[in-house]
Formats: C-alpha cells, structure tokens, sequence
C-alpha cells in the first residue's frame, strides 16, 4: 500500500485559544530554564577544577543530553502555540520521531551507568578510582549515545515503512510511536509487539537493574556511621528523584500495546520538558559542592568586572 500523506496535523495539547496563549507563555518560561539551568550545570562542571569526579562527567553529559532532548519537542510545542494549523512534514515528522527516541533512550542509558557509579563509590570505595578512571567512564558514555542510536534507528524505521493513506491528525504535540501506529493503513500488531519489546523492555530493565542498585547501595549503608549515611544518601537521593521522574512515565507510555489515551500527552510532558527543566534545580539544591562552584565562578566574573 502506498503512503498518500506528505504531512501531519498535531493536535497539540489544547484546542482553546485562551488556554493556548497560557501554555505558550508558560512553556517558553519552562524552555528558558531548560537552557540556562543545564548549560550552568555544563559550564560549571566544565571550569571547575574541584567538580572533576565520574559522577560531574556523567551529569555534565546529562545536562548536555537534557538541553537536546527537550530540543527535540519544545520549540516545535511553543510555536504551534500561536499556529491556526499545527503542521508537521511527514519528514520532519520522522526526524522529531528519531530525535526523541534517540536522545531519550541515551539518557535512560546514561542514568543507569550513574547509577553504577554510585554503586561503586559506596559499596566499593577503596576501588573506586580504578574501577571508575576516565576509559571506563567514556566507554559507558560512548556505550549510551550507541544505545540508543540504535534503539532509534529501529524505532524510526518501524514507522518508516508502514504506509499512511489518512486521516493525518496525530492526537500529541509530537510525533511519537504510538499516535503514529494508530494512523497507519495496515495491520500493526506485530509492529506494536516489537515496539513495546524495544521501548518498553529497556525502560523496564533499567529501571529494574537502578531499583537492585539502589537496594544494595541502601543495605550497605546499615553497616556505616549515621554521617556516613548521611552523605551516601544525600548523593543518591537527587539521582533517585530523577530517575523516579523519568522512568514512570516512560514505563507508562511504552510498555504496553500500541494503545493511545487522553492522559498521555500529560504524561510525555514529564519525560520531555519536565525532568530536563527540574534536572539542574535538583542536583544544584541538594549538591553543595555544585552551589559552591556556581559561588565561585560568579565570584570570579564579578572580580573581572570590577578590575
């Protein structure tokens, strides 16, 4: 069967054009502080010697990651905002596919191998820095941007060869697997299958393999000193929030048939502008060694300035 349509229509997150002036409102502040929050983070890590630990490599590629991904989805949403039509080319419609599975699936990644490295820090700190040196720690790095390459390249030519002959309006703000196997003009089912076996199963194993993590981590700590404890947990906690935040509704959307509901696009909004906006105010708040690189560096400019 050939594919008749050549673009698809977003139905956005809301019709009512009282509510869409908010949301347009609302989403630039929220895309605004995307970018500044993460590229403080990167900058940060990046001019401060003290933040030169495996765990500030890890989260300044998270930022990274974050700044991109919500890249993906927001400015695309913020526009259709003041748009009569909300337009999207079946082109465009495939590389926005591919952008949110690649760059989504690379954080899931990387957010498991920080995982692994609070693992190590805690549970085996006099090996620490022979288990976590730079090679492994870019191994892991490199091994998340492959991941998720290539859970994207199949993700997106799932879509790409099924045919699409109408009607092109697409129930979210972005193309997504789902809403797209709910428009396509032939039986889907096994296609349904392989996507939840392919999103689904790796949301669910990362999540499972982050909670057995974090279930040693936390046994372990039994056995410390109650400051001890308190500064393992207090470096755990942050990642734990995050990936809480991340993993639920990613597990939510795809692991299950290739069923759309109203909730979802709610949902999405954790995984794709949420979590990145809340990513920088978490690990700053509860990270004193960050806040005190932020002082610094500020302190800095400010001295340039005055001399």
């Amino acid at each position: 069967m050939e594919n008749n349509v050549t673009e698809f229509v977003l139905m956005g997150l809301s019709r009512n054009a009282m509510e869409q002036q908010v949301y347009f409102v609302l989403f630039l502040l929220f895309y605004v502080i995307i970018i500044i929050g993460n590229l403080l983070i990167i900058v940060t890590i990046k001019g401060s010697s003290n933040l030169n630990s495996p765990m500030y490599f890890f989260l300044s590629y998270l930022s990274f990651i974050d700044v991109c991904y919500s890249s993906v989805t927001a400015p695309k949403l913020i526009v259709d905002f003041q748009a009569k039509v909300k337009v999207i080319s079946f082109i465009g419609c495939l590389a926005q596919l591919f952008g949110v599975h690649f760059l989504g699936c690379t954080e899931i990644f990387l957010l498991t191998a920080m995982a692994y490295d609070r693992y190590v820090a805690i549970c085996k700190p006099l090996h620490y820095t022979v288990i976590m040196n730079h090679r492994m720690c870019s191994i892991l790095v490199v091994s998340s941007w492959l991941g998720g390459l290539v859970h994207s390249v199949v993700q997106t030519l799932l879509i790409a060869w099924l045919p699409f002959c109408g009607p092109n309006e697409i129930d979210h703000y972005f193309c997504d697997v789902h809403p797209l196997l709910k428009l396509a003009c032939t039986d889907t089912y096994i296609v349904g299958i392989i996507v939840v076996a392919n999103s689904g199963m790796i949301s669910l194993s990362c999540f499972v393999i982050l909670v057995v993590s974090y279930t040693v981590i936390l046994l372990s700590l039994t056995t410390r000193s109650s400051e001890g404890r308190r500064k393992a947990l207090s470096t755990c906690a942050s990642h734990i929030l995050v990936v809480i935040l991340f993993f639920g509704p990613c597990i939510f959307i795809y692991l299950r048939p290739s069923t759309t509901f109203s909730e979802d696009k709610m949902v999405a909004l954790f995984y794709t502008i949420i979590t990145p906006m809340l990513n920088p105010l978490i690990y700053t708040l509860r990270n004193a060694e960050v806040k005190n690189a932020i002082k610094r560096l500020w302190n800095r400019r400010v001295m340039r300035k005055e001399n």
